[in-house]
């Protein structure tokens, strides 16, 4: 069994511990309170990023997200008063990450970070640091930590039933997912925009297999005229304002040929919908790397001609 499949089964168990024990998200939300606060992030951090942004703004916390990469090299960074929020699996070890905390700091700016268990520096601390380089549980573990300070600020978000909805997802009985092909095609709207782009990351660095993630108008704008008979679209419904254009998308990709699957979870509200619909494109990743015998855990790492990227900082 792969770290990424044993990790993922774990995510339940993990998300109820969480909220089991939540001694830090009053402290970490009190400093976020009547703040300006943005929240940075890389790769599938800068995805929790985004969402969590979303989840401060239902509590009325004028939040924002930015790619860690373009805070750092294009700036500015928050200044005094404000909030960095910082989310990282392995803490200020990211090169663009860390440079932007450090310009925080040097700014007069609060810091935040969002990290593994057993980061020390980290004020609100997910999970175990993972053995696969495919992040699951610290991904899904880090947004039901924003999520928590969210709810600590006046959101009104039912996280008490995420870890049953992720269990189901897990429990699902549906065929494994088999990759075209060519391309998966994933397609999110509003909060779930950022979900298609996890899932395109993750089925990428898993299975090798090419793939995009983009919200459903940016796809109808485009990229939907490349899509073919040996694609396969993945359409994310979340419920909510979004679910009819899904829903119009999905039946026009199928009349044309293209292959469909389309993956609801509408049961705990759109904003919560992240959770389920994430689990469902993780095991996508994980189905596909089983069904083409790529390792999931190694990042490529292990493929003949990759040892050049070596040389390039994450």
């Amino acid at each position: 069994m792969s770290e990424m499949r044993a990790t993922m089964a774990r995510q339940p168990q993990a998300l109820a511990a969480l909220l089991r024990d939540d001694r830090e998200v009053a402290a970490v939300a009190e400093r976020l309170r009547g703040r300006r606060v943005l929240v940075v992030g890389t790769g599938t951090s800068w995805h929790a990023a985004n969402q969590s942004a979303a989840f401060l703004r239902l509590a009325g916390v004028d939040a924002s997200a930015r790619q860690s990469a373009d805070v750092a090299l294009d700036g500015p960074p928050p200044a005094a008063g404000e909030v960095l929020v910082a989310m990282t699996h392995t803490g200020s070890r990211k090169r663009f990450t860390a440079q932007v905390v450090h310009d925080a700091r040097a700014a007069g700016a609060d810091v935040v970070q969002v990290s593994g268990r057993a980061i020390e520096e980290a004020d609100l601390h997910t999970v175990e640091q993972e053995r696969s380089a495919a992040y699951t549980a610290s991904h899904t573990a880090a947004l039901l930590r924003m999520a928590q300070v969210a709810v600590a600020l006046g959101a009104d978000l039912p996280l008490e039933r995420v870890p049953g909805a992720v269990q189901a997802v897990l429990e699902d009985g549906r065929p494994p997912f088999r990759p075209p092909g060519r391309l998966i095609e994933y397609v999110g709207g509003g909060i779930n925009a950022w979900t298609a782009a996890e899932g395109a990351l993750k089925v990428r660095e898993t299975s090798y297999v090419a793939s995009e993630g983009l919200g459903v108008e940016q796809f109808l704008h485009g990229p939907m005229v490349a899509l073919g008979t040996r694609d396969h679209l993945v359409c994310l419904d979340g419920g909510g304002p979004w679910s009819e254009r899904i829903a119009e998308v999905a039946r026009a990709a199928a009349a044309s040929g293209t292959p469909v699957t389309r993956i609801t979870a509408s049961t705990l509200g759109e904003p919560l919908s992240v959770f389920p619909l994430t689990v469902a494109v993780q095991r996508i990743a994980l189905e596909s790397a089983e069904a083409l015998g790529t390792n999931p855990d190694s990042f490529g790492r292990d493929v003949p001609g990759r040892e050049p990227w070596a040389a390039v900082a994450l």
